[in-house]
């Protein structure tokens, strides 16, 4: 059956009539006389059979309806437009995919390495997406996600990768300013937002005693508390993983014993199994899943 869709030349007409509140600034935008607007427009009333515009003398103003339908005719071209440039912008004898991770996991542990993915694999394109939270993969537009074990993701593969044990760091500086025997509870604590009672969960297993455990500036990611932390702002409850290199580096220290019972498990969450899935994204399973294991890719 054939969709009910107005022309592209309609929908743009009134989206650019919309926006601007004038058909002479939306014929000024499109190229176009205000004429050609104004019949486009007539065109896409009839078409739907609902008034868009209220007419005031030589004026036009947005209906009620035109309103509504203005702000949905703008998200679909938005989208549209994103989604052209997106495949005009594909490698002329590549392909590309799209993985959804967490943010602090991109950029502290993934990104680093993608050149090695890159090398080995120069046709592939790895586009990255941020995304805190569990999401209904099918039909989200990506080909899997780097996240968390969780029952969200029941009906799809996970492939474990690699354990969130968190440990205390903060700045060398901040401790020598406390003093050698300055304890844990002496010192200013920084949270993430999310996990609230991470402290209070780190000081029973680790038997060290908290004062008020939830006493702290709070941050969203765990990118913003590792650099806190390197600022000299507190103590930060931090994935070890992500600041390696730091730690190594002396800009941060970890004097307190890791807080094993509070770790996660990150996995590599995909549609089907990784030998049943396309041949680029079956390349980037088998990488990530080496570069997890410590193997050379």
């Amino acid at each position: 059956m054939r969709r009910k869709i107005p022309s592209n030349s309609a929908l743009l007409a009134f989206e650019a009539a919309a926006r601007h509140g004038s058909f002479a600034r939306a014929a000024d935008e499109l190229a176009l006389t205000e004429g050609a607007i104004s019949r486009q427009i007539g065109r896409l009333e009839a078409f739907l059979g609902v008034a868009l515009f209220e007419r005031v003398g030589n004026r036009v103003r947005l209906a009620p309806n035109g309103a509504r339908y203005a702000v949905q005719v703008r998200e679909i071209l938005d989208r549209l437009e994103r989604d052209s440039l997106y495949l005009m912008g594909q490698p002329d004898e590549g392909v590309s995919i799209d993985i959804a991770a967490i943010p602090t996991f991109a950029t502290r542990w993934l990104i680093p390495r993608l050149k090695r993915f890159q090398d080995k694999h120069p046709k592939i394109t790895v586009h990255i997406s941020e995304r805190l939270d569990p999401f209904i993969l099918t039909g989200s537009g990506f080909d899997a996600a780097i996240h968390f074990e969780h029952p969200a993701w029941t009906g799809m593969r996970l492939y474990h990768l690699l354990e969130e044990v968190l440990v205390p760091v903060c700045s060398p500086a901040l401790l020598a300013d406390a003093g050698a025997d300055a304890s844990l509870d002496e010192l200013p604590r920084l949270h993430k937002r999310q996990n609230p009672d991470a402290w209070q969960l780190y000081a029973n297993e680790a038997a060290i005693e908290l004062t008020n455990s939830a006493v702290g500036a709070r941050y969203d990611l765990h990118s913003m508390l590792i650099e806190a932390a390197m600022a000299g702002l507190g103590v930060a409850l931090v994935p070890r993983l992500y600041v390696e290199a730091e730690l190594e580096q002396g800009r941060l220290v970890a004097p307190w014993p890791d807080g094993k019972s509070i770790a996660k498990n990150f996995c590599l969450v995909l549609p089907e199994p990784v030998e049943l899935s396309e041949a680029p994204l079956q390349a980037f399973a088998n990488w990530i899943l080496q570069e997890a294991r410590g193997l050379e890719p």
